[in-house]
Formats: structure tokens, sequence, C-alpha cells
């Protein structure tokens, strides 16, 4: 490494020129994420006043816009990290289902999420848990859904910092025995990151999420281009990827993994792809960026063009191939290999560092993106369907943008308190969780946007059921090499041996208490909440009268809309 010198507090060396090109580009990004708070100023839009304008940017986000939006939301900073590192770990099961998954979502966000933005830009809907509400009739079945997307929220935000303290591992810095110095530099990166998301919402996060794209896309191609031909070819990489494979990992007397998955791992490969594309849009920040935009065509023309970023993600999973062959050594502070740094080294190993310093001030930017509008969507969800719904349900669009902001600096921080004060692999494991807890809230939400067919307690059961059985399931696998529960998402149907992600049989589960206790209580004549939505809400478009309207007579002051009843 060039230009490099020793850690006054860590055994790493400091590689001073890609440290000064990570902190002048995270400067030029936090402020623009300050200077985005002016950025598309509307009159309503003045102090950010409401949930829409903080919240949703306006909800006036045109395609170009949303397509960065998107895909810095949805290709996290850790998507970055975990995916090659999978890759680099135990080969394709675990690491390239994500190429597949996330082509697999675009007819997916084509079909459902227009008759979402329509629906909920007709009532004014914020949140998932806003429409289920609305269209359900139950503040008790809306609050279940605020809950789970909280909660599988946080372990995601964790990661995102995760995504940074592996670019600081990597640069030499968070050694030596003082914790505050260690994590010092990840402390200031979540301050800056809390300090812009409360001044601008969410216009911070698309503005930046401009400039992390082009970073990662300008990293991703250089990189694809330059290492196969500095290791003898894809050929050679391939080769070096089977053996280390093929090599019996001594904890479980099996191969390390397969390069590409054998018959054995069908089932649990294509369930993992189809289970994650089911549930990627169910994440409230997933939701998040679709409010935002500003028509159902918006959202349409994305869902076309969204799978470029599926191919740079299929560039950047085959890096942890590159790395068995460069013979990257990803070891932490702590001396132990820890494959979450393989592609931050590999960069800096193998580039110039003022290169290497673009690459991971590229993974780096691409944590702030996504941590900041998963904040921001999970504070949305507090203020509105627990806050809002449950103590203050006349609470005015000013008091709401209020508790919002407040409660995403705390979301932040819990964050930050989960990464410094636990295992990198707690967060990890939750992370894994949360995507079985948010596939729950799918029947709930997907058949609302189709049918009222289902029963508003039995959705409520189903949810519960599933949410029960996803993280038995989920405890009782244990990792072969640490004996730890929560030690993956694979397990067995019941009955039987074949093994399939653990979300979706509990979503199936789910799905079949929901039919059946529906059927139950029509033939009771259980009495069902009130539908607020209409058949014409999930059609209607920027060009309605209706939501022109609810733009217009946008008012701070005035008490929100009603909460569901029970």
């Amino acid at each position: 490494m060039s230009a490099a010198v020793v850690a006054a507090a860590g055994s790493r060396p400091v590689d001073g020129v890609a440290l000064t090109v990570v902190i002048v580009l995270f400067a030029v990004v936090a402020v623009l994420g300050f200077v985005a708070v002016r950025w598309r100023r509307t009159p309503n839009a003045d102090g950010l006043k409401t949930l829409d304008e903080w919240g949703l940017g306006g909800r006036g986000f045109g395609s170009w816009i949303t397509w960065f939006l998107l895909g810095g939301d949805l290709y996290t900073a850790y998507t970055f990290i975990a995916v090659p590192a999978a890759m680099y770990s135990t080969g394709a099961v675990s690491g390239f289902f994500a190429v597949p998954y996330t082509i697999v979502l675009y007819p997916i966000v084509f079909l459902l999420m227009a008759r979402l933005w329509s629906v909920s830009h007709r009532h004014g809907y914020v949140t998932p848990a806003d429409f289920v509400g609305g269209r359900y009739g139950s503040k008790t079945l809306s609050t279940a859904i605020a809950v789970t997307g909280i909660v599988a929220t946080m372990p995601y935000i964790a990661l995102q910092l995760v995504g940074i303290k592996s670019v600081l591992t990597v640069l030499g810095l968070g050694g030596g025995s003082n914790w505050f110095l260690q994590d010092l530099p990840l402390i200031i990166a979540f301050v800056v990151l809390a300090a812009y998301t409360y001044t601008a919402g969410l216009r911070a996060p698309a503005a930046i999420a401009v400039v992390k794209d082009l970073l990662i896309y300008l990293a991703i191609i250089v990189a694809i281009i330059v290492l196969p031909n500095a290791f003898g070819g894809w050929g050679h990489i391939f080769e070096a990827a089977e053996t280390k494979m093929a090599t019996v990992n001594p904890a479980t007397n099996l191969p390390t993994g397969s390069v590409i998955p054998g018959s054995q791992s069908f089932n649990a490969y294509w369930t993992l792809a189809l289970g994650s594309a089911m549930a990627l849009f169910m994440y409230p920040h997933s939701i998040t960026g679709v409010l935002s935009t500003k028509s159902r065509n918006t959202i349409r023309r994305n869902a076309v063009v969204l799978p470029i970023y599926s191919l740079m993600l299929g560039f950047l999973a085959l890096l942890g191939y590159v790395a068995i062959a460069a013979g990257t050594k990803p070891v932490d502070l702590n001396g132990l290999v820890n494959p979450q740094l393989v592609v931050p080294q590999l960069f800096l190993d193998n580039f110039p560092s003022w290169f290497a310093g673009i690459a991971l001030a590229a993974i780096a930017v691409g944590a702030l993106v996504p941590a900041a509008i998963m904040s921001i969507a999970a504070s949305n969800l507090f203020t509105r369907n627990i806050y809002r719904d449950l103590f203050r349900p006349k609470a005015t669009p000013a008091t709401e943008a209020k508790v919002s902001k407040l409660v995403s600096l705390i979301v932040k921080f819990g964050a930050l308190l989960f990464v410094l004060l636990m295992d990198q692999s707690a967060a990890i494991n939750m992370q894994l969780l949360g995507g079985v807890w948010i596939l729950q809230t799918f029947p709930a939400i997907v058949a609302g946007l189709y049918t009222r067919w289902f029963h508003r307690w039995a959705l409520l059961i189903g949810w519960a059921v599933g949410i029960l059985y996803g993280t038995i399931a989920a405890y009782n696998v244990v990792n072969p090499v640490t004996h730890a529960h929560f030690g993956g998402s694979i397990a067995p149907i019941p009955f039987t041996t074949i093994p399939i992600y653990i979300a979706i049989t509990a979503f199936v589960i789910n799905a079949i208490v929901s039919v059946l206790l529906t059927l139950l209580f029509r033939a009771l004549k259980v009495r069902d909440g009130i539908d607020k939505t209409t058949e014409a809400d999930y059609g209607a478009d920027e060009t309605d009268k209706t939501v022109r309207q609810l733009e217009e007579t946008a008012d701070p002051t005035r008490p929100g809309a009603g909460a569901p009843t029970v």
C-alpha cells in the first residue's frame, strides 16, 4: 500500500492517500445532504412541516431521481459488503441468489406498487400500515404491521453502519485499547447522517444517491475490467474458487461451499430468491421510496430500468471469487479472518491508493443513503401508526413531522448502539430474522391491493402464527462452527427433509391460516372493519383531480385524518 504510515492506535497501517480521498468525498456528500433542504422547495415545503414534505420529499420525485433513490435504497452498503463476502466464504448458494432475486423483484414492483401509490395519494397514506388501517378498518392490524416494519428495519440500519465500519477497519482506523477512539470515526459518520436527515428529510438521501451510484458504478466497472486480467482471466478465477469450495470444512466434514448450486441446494436457492423478492418491497424504506414519486407511471418506468442494477450486482458478486484468486486476506483488527472485509481489502491491495479511496468512499456513502431512508421510514411508522393512532389521533401534520424527526434520531442512535455494543454476527442474524418477519406483512398489504375478502382478525392471527413459526424455526438453526442459535435462514419444511427459506414456510402457514379463519369468521358473521377505500382509488394518477386537491390543500396546522377503528 502506497503512502502508508503506522496507525498510532492500531496494528494496521493507515493509507493516508486513500483515507484522505474517503474523507473528502464523505465531506462533499455531507454538504450535499444539508444543502438538499432547499432542493425542490414549494410554499408547502417551507420548514418541511409535514410528513409529505419531510418524509416523502414532497411526493414529487421524477423518473431519474427515483431511479437513483430506489437504487441507493435497495442496493445498500451491506449489499456491497455481504454478497461478495458470501461468495468468498461459501459460494453461490448464500451469495449469488441475490442476483435472480433482484430480477424477480421488478415485475412484483410493476404490478403492485403502482396500485399502492394511487390509493396512498388519494388518502394521504404515508406508510404501508396507514393503507392496511384504512383498507381493513383495524387499528390493531395496522399497529402490528407498523411494529413489524420498525423491528425488521432496525438491524438493517445497523448493518449499514457495519458497512462503514468495514471500510474504516481496512483503512486502519478503529484499533487500540480506547473504545471511544476506536469507534470515533463511526460516531462522527453517524452524527453527520443524523444531522442532515433531521434537517432535510428524504431530500437528503435522494440528492446523495446520485453521487453514491456514480461512484459505485465507476468502482465496479473498473474492477471488473482490470482485476480479471491481473489474475489470469475468468477461467483461472473460477478454478481457484472451485478449489477453495471443494475444501472440506472441519467443523461440518462437508465441502466449504459450491461455485454453482448443486441439486441438493436447488430448493434453498430458489426459495431464498423468491422469498427475498417478495419481502424487499414490504420493507417500509422501499415503500417510502415508492410513495415519494410524482406518478404511478414513474414507478412502472423504474421497474423496467432498475434491473440494470442487477447487472452491476452480478459483477459485484463475482468479486468474491476474484478475491479468492487474488489471495486476498481479509484480516480484522483482532487477527481473525472477517469475510466482510474482503471487497474493501481487494480494492486497497490491487489499486492505486487514490482509486481505492474512491471505491471505499463509494461503500461508505452507500451506507448513508439507505440508512437515512430506513430511519425516516421507521420514524414515520412510529409517528403515524403508534403515536397518532394510539395516543394522539388529532395530532396536526406539523406535530407529526416534529415527532418523526425526533424519532428518526432515536432510531439511528439505537442502530449505532447495536453496532457498538453487540457482536457483528448479532446484527447479521437479526437482519436475517427481519426478512422472515417482514414477509408476514405480505398477505395484509398485497391482498389488500386487490381484494377486501380477507377478514381483519384472520389476517392478524395469520400474521402472528407466521411470526411465531418463523422465529422458532430460525432459532433452531444452529451454526455448525460457533454452535450459536439463529445460525441461518434455511430449515426443512415441517415433517419433511426438504430445506427451504424459513420465510417462505412461515408465509405459507400465514396464508393458510388467514384463508381458513376468514372462511370461519365469514360463516360465523364476525364483525369486520370498515373499508375506507374504493375501487377507483387504486387507479388514480397524478392527473386525478382528487390527488391534485390533496397536494394543494396540505395544511400543517389542521388535525390529521382519524385513526382506524380497533
